[in-house]
């Protein structure tokens, strides 16, 4: 079958397969990857092999979660829109389900002693996995850059302002990434004025309006893979707005990660943290809004995307800024560790997730040893 051919699918079946895919969909992008190619290339031969591949190349050059964006995409490709509609629903709500039921038993007033335990437990594992993350992300990154000395230190300055401004000014992290690959645009391009922009403070008009700015910006404004929305979020969550404590923040972080779906339905459990269920729900559909704009509107111009020399300049720049800031995010995200024992947690989820194991039953094994711990009133 050629790429230019669409199967004739049903509505309903597309609906079974990614609600399943959604239930199923534990351990973040490769394993979203590896579930979507066996069922659309390798069991059912409704998309090519090397289509599914540009695929997968041209949803990591778009802002918001890749694989989300790759799921809508091969949803599209089989029945339009109305099967993008019923693929990314399909995908994304029964985590979203799992996430804010989980949500509303973590961040009660009086949650149980246990609880509390799983949480730190958990927790402590997550900057681990965002260094894992960023290491994930550093080596296609790095090729990006040319053989050129002053190249590679581009990336390196990159990667530094990323760091910094992860750590010591993370209300500019968006900033960062924009100013570092529009850098390369025009170092490419020679053309400095062409891509202009204004850097201005964004209104606050309610706590509404600032989660779906948040969520907007996990949703249209990241790059990089879904622990970007770490220091994306972590300083408006914790210090502007005050709705979780940096605890709490890491709880959220790590029920993102345990959940099946995307990584990004971490920004439903803040928004329930500040509105409740309400809160929850806008922040998911304002988060995952643009990825479906992006694959609906752009889907086929997935080729042009792909060979556009301005978006793979822009990546140059804006990618390793990126990698830094996830550095950036598991060094503020392990000072915040409050126990003596989530230490050698923290040590424990690094060797398992980096000799190649499942993050997910890193974390559920850590929330073990804090529930044990908690009902043994070792601490907490």
């Amino acid at each position: 079958m050629s790429s230019a051919t669409t199967p004739s699918i049903s509505l309903g079946r597309i609906a079974r397969e990614w609600f399943t895919l959604g239930v199923t969909g534990f351990g973040g992008p490769p394993a979203h990857i590896a579930l979507l190619r066996k069922l659309c290339v390798e069991k059912n031969e409704w998309i090519v092999h090397d289509e599914f591949e540009d695929a997968i190349a041209t949803t990591n050059l778009l802002p918001g979660p890749a694989s989300t964006q790759l799921a809508i995409y091969c949803a599209w490709r089989l029945r339009g829109f109305a099967g993008a509609l019923i693929g990314a629903l399909g995908f994304i709500l029964p985590g979203l389900v799992l996430i804010i039921g989980l949500s509303a038993l973590f961040f009660s007033s009086s949650p149980p002693h246990w609880v509390l335990g799983i949480a730190a437990g958990a927790g402590a594992g997550v900057p681990a996995i965002a260094l894992f993350a960023a290491a994930q992300l550093a080596p296609a990154s790095w090729q990006r850059a040319t053989a050129t000395t002053t190249t590679k230190w581009r990336w390196v300055t990159y990667t530094i302002i990323g760091v910094t401004t992860s750590i010591m000014a993370p209300q500019f992290v968006v900033f960062g990434m924009l100013a570092c690959g529009l850098c390369e645009i025009s170092l490419a391009t020679s053309a400095q004025a062409a891509f202009p922009i204004a850097l201005g403070k964004v209104a606050v008009l309610g706590s509404f309006t600032s989660i779906a700015w948040i969520a907007l910006k996990v949703g249209a404004l990241s790059y990089g893979g879904g622990f970007v929305i770490i220091p994306l979020m972590q300083h408006d969550v914790v210090s502007t707005y005050h709705w979780m404590t940096n605890a709490q923040f890491l709880n959220a972080v790590a029920l993102g990660q345990i959940t099946p779906g995307p990584v990004v339905q971490t920004v439903s459990a803040v928004g329930y943290a500040a509105r409740g269920l309400t809160g929850a729900l806008l922040a998911a559909a304002v988060a995952f809004t643009p990825s479906f704009l992006f694959v609906v509107g752009g889907g086929k111009h997935f080729q042009a995307i792909r060979a556009n020399a301005k978006v793979t300049a822009f990546l140059r720049g804006a990618g390793p800024c990126v990698i830094g800031a996830i550095l950036g995010s598991a060094v503020t995200l392990g000072a915040e560790l409050a126990y003596w024992w989530q230490l050698p947690v923290l040590v424990a989820v690094a060797l398992w997730i980096f000799s190649k194991r499942s993050a997910v039953l890193a974390l559920v094994a850590a929330g073990g040893v804090g529930a044990l711990v908690a009902l043994t009133h070792l601490a907490i």
